[in-house]
Parts: structure tokens; sequence; C-alpha cells
């Protein structure tokens, strides 16, 4: 079953944050917006060729915003 797209912002909401609620951090940075790439590119059934646009949205995802 491919996950909806509910189940992708519920999984960007468990990823995008840590037991004290603050911003992500180095070395589990990297794993989380794998992981949230992972599920995107699932949801769309692993159509090549999206790979680095998945990649981008879920780093933007997760990532605290600047200002």
């Amino acid at each position: 079953m491919k996950p909806t797209e509910i189940n992708i912002h519920q999984n960007t909401e468990i990823l995008a944050s840590d037991e004290a609620g603050t911003a992500l951090d180095q070395p589990d940075d990297m794993a989380r917006i794998a992981e949230l790439a992972y599920y995107k590119a699932e949801s769309r059934g692993f159509e090549p060729g999206h790979e680095l646009e998945d990649w981008l949205e879920a780093e933007q995802e997760l990532m605290p915003s600047s200002g």
C-alpha cells in the first residue's frame, strides 16, 4: 500500500522534532532527510527522475527556517 499525502505529513512531523522540540542536529539530519525523501518517492511509485526534487523538498521541510 502506498502512503497517502497525509502519511507523508505525519512522517514529516515525527522526523522534524526531537525529544526537546529543538532543531535537527548532525548527524541525524541526513538520515531524516533521506527517510522523508524515500517516503516522497514511495508515494509516487518510485518514478525515476525526481530524486533531487525529493531530497530538496525533504530538506526544506525538515530544516529550521532562518529568521
